[in-house]
């Protein structure tokens, strides 16, 4: 395992033996980092998204043209 890889593990070892008041505030701290929120919630989309169809990047940019042209 890299070292980055085995600090997340401790890391993740050690929030799972807080206990829910420690995890809550920790968290809290966290998510109070607004680049960290928004990493973070970037990886939940990507998480919920992971089981969606999947359609090319030109095909996603020329629908957007066509709405963005119908729009104005």
């Amino acid at each position: 395992m890299k070292t980055s890889g085995a600090t997340a593990e401790v890391f993740l070892s050690a929030f799972k033996t807080m206990k829910k008041e420690e995890q809550d505030i920790f968290l809290t701290k966290l998510l109070k980092d607004k680049s960290l929120r928004e990493d973070l919630i970037d990886i939940a989309i990507v998480y919920e998204r992971e089981g969606d169809k999947r359609r090319p990047f030109r095909e996603f940019l020329a629908v957007t043209a066509k709405l963005t042209a119908y729009s104005l």
